[in-house]
């Protein structure tokens, strides 16, 4: 019989604290950890978002969800937004050192395919 008092007094010390955790977890902030994993996923992700925001921005005012004075307004913050993460994309890539024969090679590789594939594409007519 003391078994059985000393395992549900185990369940219910699992409980309380499991209920207790559920409660008091939204008083806590979370926000610095996520936002410190994501940055490592960095601009790419937020490039893509703000291109759908775009996107979808402009399906609406085709729509006439929104007026044209607000949709001027929403696509030249999100524009410029959008501007800034490709000039830091550039920037990065222009200070990353890139093998020039690597490149060469791989350009004349796309080209040689590239001019195959118009040719094939000119027999099939």
């Amino acid at each position: 019989m003391q078994e059985i008092s000393i395992i549900s007094m185990i369940f219910t010390a699992a409980l309380v604290l499991i209920s207790l955790f559920l409660v008091l977890a939204p008083f806590f902030s979370w926000n610095s950890y996520l936002v410190f994993a994501n940055k490592d996923q960095g601009s790419a992700s937020n490039k893509e978002v703000l291109l759908s925001t775009l996107n979808e921005l402009e399906f609406e005012y085709k729509m006439d969800k929104i007026s044209h004075a607000d949709y001027k307004n929403l696509k030249k913050q999100y524009e410029s937004q959008v501007f800034s993460i490709m000039k830091d994309e550039e920037e990065q890539m222009s200070t990353q050192s890139v093998d020039k024969d690597l490149m060469a090679e791989i350009e004349k590789e796309i080209e040689t395919t590239m001019k195959s594939y118009k040719n094939k594409k000119g027999e099939g007519k």
